[in-house]
């Protein structure tokens, strides 16, 4: 059997797996060292799964993951969250559909903490959706609102997706971190705008909340302003030189958990399960990393990345159809895949590609996460639409959910072709910085 043939037997092995519910990470550890050993030897794929999975686990920059992480959970166990939300909301519920707009807002301040899509939509999804019930807001709407918000965990820095990209690229995760900003701020404000259509179009499903008086005003930005400060700390830091992104993550984590001690927020058992809700991601994340760790050195062995690169060259789509092709490749992966094994799998396939077109990594990286946060809430799978479901309660029908992400995934489809336009949304913070 060829190599290119042991390449493609081993990629329909792997979503076999998949499909069969195995864990991402065991499956490309399975498949990885398998495949390694039919076409190197017994002894040669040995030594690719304990070398690459110390060297990978080993990386000094993987420490963001499990501290920010930990910063995001502490936040969340400290009831910071609500403070955010509370704070959007006194500012912006005068405007038409303030409320789910209220709801966008918080998502992307609370995904400047958490790095999380899922966390940002649980736990924006706990504050909001009974409050835009109480008040009367279409039900499509509210969840549409909390689930395509949980997207910007996956875009806006910290974000797990980007750490990965850039360990599977070997990129610089200071500089992904840097290209997901004005990205994020981008699609939250298409989000925004996409809710003001649906409440101008339809009025009945946002009904308009009373203005709160100033000091409500004044009392809410006060409360959500520490950990405001934090964020801007955390990510301000990388941007201006003074923090490493790991340093960035570890001074953000201890001061979320001086700020929520201070304020006599944070009990020692909601301490206790942050941490172990931080080892349990963080493991699951770092197993992840090593399986994708063996995987690359067989996928490198049985030259698919190069023969699909060649193959796409001769079709002479040119650089924009072969993105294209791409793209739509992720988006019919994202019907049926998670984020985080679309990413750890496609990336060592298409990246090669990716830059045998020209195009910039960093830049696809937000591109690839951008298609990435739509496979979220795109049918059949759609893990954001399943979890805000899981919040909002069984009364509560996926057809009407998945209908209210609708607006936003036409906001995700605009922000990915004005960053297609002009790649310098992406990348000018980036090359501003390192260049």
């Amino acid at each position: 059997m060829t190599p290119e043939a042991s390449g493609l037997v081993g990629i329909a092995a792997l979503f076999v797996l998949l499909a069969l519910r195995t864990p991402v990470a065991f499956a490309m550890l399975v498949v990885g060292f398998f495949g390694y050993w039919a076409l190197e030897g017994l002894r040669s794929a040995g030594g690719v799964l304990l070398t690459e999975s110390y060297s990978t686990i080993s990386n000094y920059s993987l420490i963001v993951v499990p501290m920010f992480i930990l910063l995001g959970n502490i936040a969340s166990a400290a009831g910071f969250s609500r403070g955010l939300y509370n704070a959007a909301f006194a500012w912006i519920v005068q405007l038409r559909g303030g409320l789910a707009s209220a709801s966008v807002l918080g998502c992307a301040l609370f995904a400047a903490v958490s790095g999380s899509s899922v966390a940002t939509a649980v736990t924006l999804g706990k504050v909001a959706l009974p409050e835009m019930r109480r008040l009367g807001y279409a039900t499509s709407l509210s969840t549409g609102a909390i689930a395509a918000g949980g997207t910007l965990g996956f875009l806006i820095p910290p974000s797990t997706g980007f750490v990965l990209y850039a360990i599977l690229a070997e990129q610089s995760i200071g500089r992904l971190f840097m290209a997901g900003v004005l990205p994020g701020i981008l699609m939250m404000g298409l989000f925004m705008a996409a809710i003001w259509i649906v409440a101008w179009l339809k009025p009945e499903a946002a009904p308009m909340g009373d203005p709160p008086d100033w000091p409500t005003r004044l009392s809410a930005l006060f409360e959500a302003l520490p950990l405001v400060a934090v964020i801007l700390l955390s990510i301000g830091g990388i941007y201006l030189g003074v923090f490493t992104p790991v340093e960035a993550s570890a001074v953000g984590a201890a001061l979320v958990i001086l700020l929520a001690v201070a304020r006599r927020r944070l009990t020692w058992c909601g301490f206790r399960d942050a941490i172990a809700e931080t080892l349990s991601t963080s493991a699951m994340l770092y197993f992840i990393v090593m399986g994708a760790s063996v995987l690359n050195p067989f996928l490198a062995v049985t030259q698919i990345p190069s023969a699909l690169g060649d193959g796409l060259a001769a079709a002479g789509l040119g650089p924009y159809g072969t993105l294209l092709l791409i793209v739509l490749g992720y988006v019919v992966l994202g019907m049926f895949m998670d984020g985080l094994s679309m990413l750890v799998v496609t990336v060592p396939i298409v990246l090669p590609t990716i830059l045998a077109q020209g195009f910039d990594p960093i830049w696809f990286g937000v591109v690839a996460v951008i298609v990435i946060e739509m496979g979220m809430i795109t049918p059949p799978i759609g893990l954001n639409v399943f979890v805000v479901r899981s919040v909002a309660g069984p009364d509560v029908p996926l057809t009407a959910i998945f209908r209210g992400v609708m607006p936003f995934l036409a906001a995700m489809i605009v922000t990915l072709l004005l960053i297609v336009a002009v790649p310098g949304i992406a990348t000018w913070i980036p090359n501003s910085m390192f260049d």
